[in-house]
């Protein structure tokens, strides 16, 4: 009897990039330069439309092996960057995604308990009619992935 082998195909895209827009002219396009010149393929949802379905972006996540969590001041204004991080965090935890939180000029313990001005941005959501199951479920994504081992950067060149 021959013997079967399994073959694991390589995704298309190896390290999606989850961030706030006020970085991508800044550090998001120098990582993402560094990564690319290494010959790491990345996802970087350049050309998404605001009107386009949050689902094809999940497609992206799935296709990855690594998500880097770009978290900046800014980061829970956007419900897109969140619920980006909602399905990250499921995948992280069910063994399907490698995920490392970069902490852009904001402190880990902020992300973990969403204080400060971060904390403010995410608890505006509460008063735009977003529901009490999604809101918890975002500060369970930002406590969980901020939990991981990740890096601090504070903007300044090393």
């Amino acid at each position: 009897m021959a013997a079967s082998s399994t073959v694991r195909s390589v995704p298309k895209h190896q390290v999606f990039l989850n961030f706030r827009g006020e970085l991508r002219y800044q550090f998001i396009s120098h990582l993402a330069k560094a990564l690319t010149d290494k010959n790491i393929q990345i996802f970087i949802d350049e050309d998404a439309e605001k009107d386009q379905p949050l689902s094809n972006l999940f497609k992206e996540i799935e296709k990855s092996r690594i998500a880097l969590a770009v978290f900046s001041k800014l980061y829970t204004e956007s419900n897109w960057c969140l619920d980006e991080l909602e399905r990250i965090k499921e995948r992280t935890k069910a063994g399907e995604l490698k995920t490392i939180p970069i902490f852009y000029n904001v402190d880990p313990k902020t992300v973990r308990y969403q204080t400060g001005e971060f904390g403010d941005a995410l608890r505006k959501n509460e008063k735009r009619g977003v529901t009490d199951d999604k809101m918890e479920n975002w500060k369970e994504a930002l406590a969980y992935v901020s939990n991981l081992l990740g890096f601090e950067f504070d903007g300044k060149r090393v």
